[in-house]
C-alpha cells in the first residue's frame, strides 16, 4: 500500500496543480506566462507542481477585488447556443422580412413580365407572328 501511496500522492498533485493553473487567469500567474507554468508542472513532475503551488499563483485577493471565482461567473454570461441569444433571433427575423420583401418583389416582377406576355401573345396572330409595329 505504501508503495502505491508513494507513486499516487506525486501524481494526484500534479494533476491538481495542473488543473489549478489552467484555471487560473493569465494575470494572476507570477513570474511567468501560464503556458511556461504548464510545462513546468507536466515536465516537472514531483518539484513543477510544488513549485507552482508555492511561487507560480498570487493567492492574495487581487486590488480590484476580482475573486477567483469570478472569473468562472463571467463565462457563463455566453449563450449556450445561437436560438438562446435574443440579439441573433432578432437578426432572424430582419432577415426574414428582407427575404419576404425580396420575394414579393420578385412575385410582382414575374406577374409583370407574365401579363406582358399574354399582351403579346394575345395581339399576335393566328400564324404566332409579331404584331404590326406602330
Amino acid at each position: 500500500m505504501l508503495r502505491a501511496l508513494i507513486y499516487l500522492l506525486p501524481f494526484a498533485l500534479t494533476i491538481y496543480a495542473f488543473i489549478d493553473c489552467l484555471n487560473t487567469p493569465e494575470d494572476e500567474a507570477k513570474h511567468l506566462p501560464k503556458v511556461a507554468w504548464v510545462f513546468i508542472i507536466l515536465l516537472f513532475w514531483v518539484v513543477g507542481p510544488i513549485v507552482w503551488l508555492a511561487a507560480g499563483k498570487m493567492r492574495e485577493v487581487p486590488a480590484d477585488g476580482r475573486t477567483p471565482s469570478e472569473w468562472h461567473r463571467s463565462r457563463r454570461n455566453r449563450w449556450v447556443a445561437p436560438d438562446d441569444n435574443p440579439d441573433f433571433l432578432k437578426s432572424l427575423k430582419d432577415e426574414n422580412k428582407k427575404d419576404e420583401s425580396l420575394l414579393k418583389d420578385w412575385e410582382a416582377d414575374l406577374r409583370r413580365r407574365e401579363d406582358e406576355l399574354k399582351r403579346r401573345d394575345s395581339g399576335a396572330g393566328p400564324e404566332g407572328s409579331a404584331p404590326p409595329a406602330s
